[in-house]
């Protein structure tokens, strides 16, 4: 078991949710930092109309319903848990192994320095979560 971090600056989400999500599942730790600066592929309106629309989907009370978050660390979190097999026991004890950060979090300069970092070819048309976040409020 190996405590993996891993920026999430200017990485694409997908991509770096994948080799997340594939480490969580081998049974490693791992801690995301920067998750306000990840990029989503496509417009950001479209991304954020798609959150409302789930968000309201579940109107019936205020304990119902599906809960999205408007905190980029608890969003980045909730679309990774969707790469996990969480219906079966090795799916939750991979999310519980999963955290995440905005900007470095409480983590020594150390373990900053050896943090593995995403090079993606950028899309022409992204926004950042911290875009996303603030189209939703």
């Amino acid at each position: 078991m190996e405590k993996l971090v891993y920026d999430g600056n200017n990485a694409i989400f997908g991509r770096m949710a994948t080799v997340i999500a594939k480490d969580l599942l081998k049974g490693d730790s791992v801690d995301l930092i920067n998750c306000e600066s990840i990029i989503v592929s496509g417009d950001k309106n479209l991304f954020a109309k798609r959150i409302q629309a789930k968000r309201n989907m579940g109107r019936g009370g205020s304990l119902k319903g599906p809960k999205y978050i408007r905190q980029a660390d608890r969003l980045v979190k909730r679309m990774i848990r969707g790469m996990l097999p969480r219906d079966r026991n090795k799916g939750r004890e991979a999310f519980r192994r999963l955290k995440c950060h905005i900007g470095s979090g409480n983590l020594n300069e150390d373990i900053l320095k050896n943090a593995k970092k995403f090079k993606h070819n950028i899309p022409r048309k992204f926004s950042t979560i911290k875009e996303i976040i603030g189209a939703l409020k």
